[in-house]
């Protein structure tokens, strides 16, 4: 059993979408994020994203010291700021869809830009600490979410374009998921003894 069947019965939606992107298929992606948070969806994915949060958060933990200085899978990022970028990125998106659930969207938010590393410096505990922060405002957000999952959000991505709010906080979950397989890849090696390998 994977990493990811072993998470799949805490976090059926997100993994069903993130198996789209394992496949090379975005449009699959839009489809079942689109399936999955629909109305009244967002009780069921905000335990989905603790759980993965809870994932991100023990692999964190395992990884030894000198990892968070190495390759982290993803350009020339080290894995600390692969972390910190996958802790902003799920924050983002939950505040994205919630600011827009309540009328409070920005008018000239920016498009989104991926590829924005989290701070190198930051340790083990930092990262863990931001990883908690995250999932703090995505639940907050998730507040905001509920009973607005199918209004509109003016947030564009360049991988799946506009979601509405709803499904802008489960695709936060499976953007999680691309960066949690990219760490246990790299902790996978270090058990190993060797150095980190790269991410796609």
């Amino acid at each position: 059993m994977t990493w990811l069947d072993d998470l799949e019965p805490r976090a059926p939606d997100a993994v069903a979408a993130f198996r789209g992107i394992e496949a090379g298929r975005f449009i699959a992606v839009r489809r079942e994020v689109r399936r999955r948070a629909g109305p009244g969806r967002t009780e069921a994915i905000l335990p989905q994203l603790g759980a993965i949060a809870e994932a991100l958060t023990a692999v964190v933990e395992r990884l030894p010291d000198r990892a968070f200085d190495a390759p982290g899978g993803e350009g020339d990022w080290t894995v600390a700021e692969a972390i910190g970028h996958a802790a902003d990125s799920r924050a983002g998106l939950a505040m994205a869809g919630a600011l827009a659930a309540t009328g409070r969207f920005p008018t000239d938010a920016p498009r989104v830009v991926p590829g924005i590393p989290g701070e190198r410096s930051l340790g083990r505990d930092a990262l863990v600490r931001r990883l908690a922060t995250s999932q703090r405002i995505v639940e907050r957000a998730a507040r905001s979410i509920a009973g607005h999952e199918e209004d509109p959000c003016p947030l564009e991505h360049p991988l799946v374009g506009r979601l509405r709010c709803g499904e802008w906080l489960l695709f936060a979950g499976v953007h999680d998921l691309q960066h949690l397989e990219q760490l246990h890849r790299i902790a996978a090696d270090f058990g190993r003894g060797g150095g980190p390998v790269g991410g796609r």
